[in-house]
């Protein structure tokens, strides 16, 4: 059971100014085109398009999604509209991947922002030439799925893992009675129906969908260099190991002394500059971390030696190299 994504070309209209210039040329085709379908006679050099803007609308269309029912679309500009405020999307087809039209898109947009200049200023909020029409399309064709004409169901981890693949075929096959699941690899497992179930296949997955089972974690330690982030989940373990912080400190400072002459001698002022650098070493601690801490024995040892974020990261990336962090490292 999976979502299908669907896209649509469309037009916005009814904007304050603020929609595609006359160098648009898409815009102005497709409004002329729109136009002359409905009937209208009119000369194209009279259209200013500056109220109506091209946009492409998206939207994924969830399983079992039945006619008439409404899904929630994204509208994003592609042209040089400079705000989505107020405006209207106009009947807008959208497509599978397969060429055929799914829904059908129409509403007054949300866009959470806004957007405004005069005289050379700009006031913005948020993101303008993007927005949002909870419930804006309809759908229109379904995509059938007859469950119950099954006898094999495949369920597809979120994360794929070994352990957990196995745990789930084991609390499967303890519920059913029998050998029905298989692992097929770390992300799959597959279920054959048993005979008592068939014509009943819905209620089987909701039944092994309420089966508990305990999902094997992997140790990872998540680092964002840009930000200083640091996330480390509580099994994350490390082997008996010193680490010692200290850093150089070097300042260096410039000063300017003006020498003056005495008065109605020949001499000129003049601009002298001091310059004086210091240097500073800090004292370098030295912490032993015995093997198998926690994560939190691992964070007081860190703040003992006074690092910070930044700090944490050179040294975690460190002590990974080192082979003594037992848990996987991911950089940002």
């Amino acid at each position: 059971m999976r979502a299908n994504q669907l896209i649509g070309y469309g037009l916005v209209v009814g904007l304050n100014k603020s929609g595609d210039s006359q160098d648009v040329q898409f815009t102005y085709q497709s409004l002329a085109s729109m136009l002359s379908r409905m009937g209208v006679k009119f000369d194209h050099k009279q259209i200013r398009p500056r109220n109506v803007a091209a946009v492409v609308v998206t939207a994924d269309l969830p399983p079992f999604a039945s006619s008439g029912s409404r899904l929630d679309i994204n509208v994003s500009s592609i042209g040089n509209a400079k705000n989505l405020q107020g405006g209207m999307l106009l009947m807008t087809p959208m497509k599978g991947v397969d060429g055929e039209i799914y829904a059908l898109a129409q509403g007054a947009l949300s866009t959470g922002g806004y957007s405004f200049s005069s005289a050379g200023s700009e006031v913005q909020k948020n993101h303008p030439t993007v927005a949002r029409i909870p419930g804006g399309a309809i759908v229109e064709r379904e995509i059938s799925i007859n469950l119950n004409a099954k006898n094999e169901i495949l369920l597809s981890l979120l994360q794929m893992d070994f352990t957990t693949a196995d745990r789930i075929r084991e609390a499967v096959d303890t519920y059913l009675g029998g050998p029905y699941a298989n692992c097929r690899d770390a992300g799959t497992v597959s279920v054959k129906v048993p005979e008592e179930y068939n014509d009943r296949v819905i209620t089987l997955i909701a039944k092994i969908e309420n089966l508990q089972v305990t999902a094997d974690r992997r140790a990872k330690v998540v680092m964002n260099e840009r930000t200083g982030t640091i996330i480390m989940g509580s099994d994350v373990r490390v082997s008996t190991i010193a680490i010692s912080h200290g850093s150089l400190k070097i300042q260096i400072s410039t000063s300017t002394d003006i020498s003056q002459p005495n008065p109605f001698s020949t001499g000129r002022t003049m601009a002298a500059k001091e310059s004086e650098v210091s240097a500073e070493e800090e004292e370098s601690k030295l912490v032993l971390v015995e093997a198998g801490v926690s994560i939190g024995d691992v964070v007081t040892a860190l703040n003992a030696i006074g690092a910070s974020s930044r700090d944490l990261i050179d040294i975690l990336q460190a002590v990974k190299a080192s082979g003594a962090l037992e848990a996987d490292l991911e950089i940002l």
